[in-house]
């Protein structure tokens, strides 16, 4: 993958990477609505392209198949339309899938997914696009080293996998799924493993990054941390 040229990057553009559950786009997207920013998490785009390879029927650990289907693919974030608690609305192939890329069969298999160059790159010009139109805070795991690696801030959120697994075995059991922490737990360490060791962008800060760790802290807490950053970073 080739990064993108100076000419090309936007203004203001604010990257999060980071590991699952680290905070990141609940922290960027409260930033975002702070700052009137575009929130883009990009994740969902992999998790849509995911949903699509299951609804099919076809194998996750298939390349060719799941680069197809990322191809073949149309996916769309717009602005909320309902007052749920989403971010966003997801569409794929115009079809509200906001809460469905969230199934615990997407989050087995999302990373499986991910890993695979040609449903990076296929989803890498669309994420690039996005990020080319300014005023963004963008959510990833490979946003602030290959999507945007030029852009003026970038934060790595991080936190230790049992803090993570809590704070989604809670979202779910609020959501009124039932789960059990240890499979959660098992879930993010083996999702840790993937997206940390794959050949192409693996998860790790980019040199520039400003890291942050999450453990033991409010989202209040880490907002304030962020805020501050940007403040002295732009304003």
């Amino acid at each position: 993958m080739t990064s993108a040229k100076p000419s090309d990057l936007p203004i203001h553009a604010i990257t999060f990477d980071g590991p699952a559950a680290s905070g990141k786009s609940t922290i960027a997207l409260r930033l975002a609505e702070h700052l009137d920013f575009l929130f883009f998490d990009t994740g969902v785009m992999y998790r849509a392209v995911t949903l699509a390879v299951l609804a099919r029927g076809l194998d996750v650990e298939n390349s060719a198949d799941c680069t197809r289907v990322a191809e073949e693919t149309q996916i769309d974030v717009r602005p909320p339309s309902k007052d749920d608690g989403r971010p966003n609305d997801i569409l794929i192939n115009g079809e509200d899938k906001t809460w469905e890329i969230r199934d615990t069969q997407v989050d087995e298999a999302v990373s499986e997914v991910s890993v695979f160059p040609g449903v990076r790159q296929a989803l890498l010009k669309k994420q690039r696009d996005i990020g080319k139109r300014g005023q963004v805070v963008m959510v990833g795991r490979d946003i602030g080293t290959v999507v945007l690696p030029e852009a003026r801030l970038k934060i790595y959120l991080d936190a230790s996998p049992e803090e993570r697994a809590r704070r989604r075995y809670n979202e779910r059991v609020e959501r009124g799924e039932q789960t059990e922490y240890e499979t959660v737990l098992a879930t993010v360490k083996k999702r840790d493993k993937i997206d940390s060791s794959r050949e192409v962008a693996p998860l790790r800060p980019a040199e520039d990054a400003i890291i942050l760790d999450s453990n033991h802290k409010s989202i209040e807490q880490v907002f304030e941390e962020v805020l501050q950053i940007v403040k002295e970073k732009f304003l």
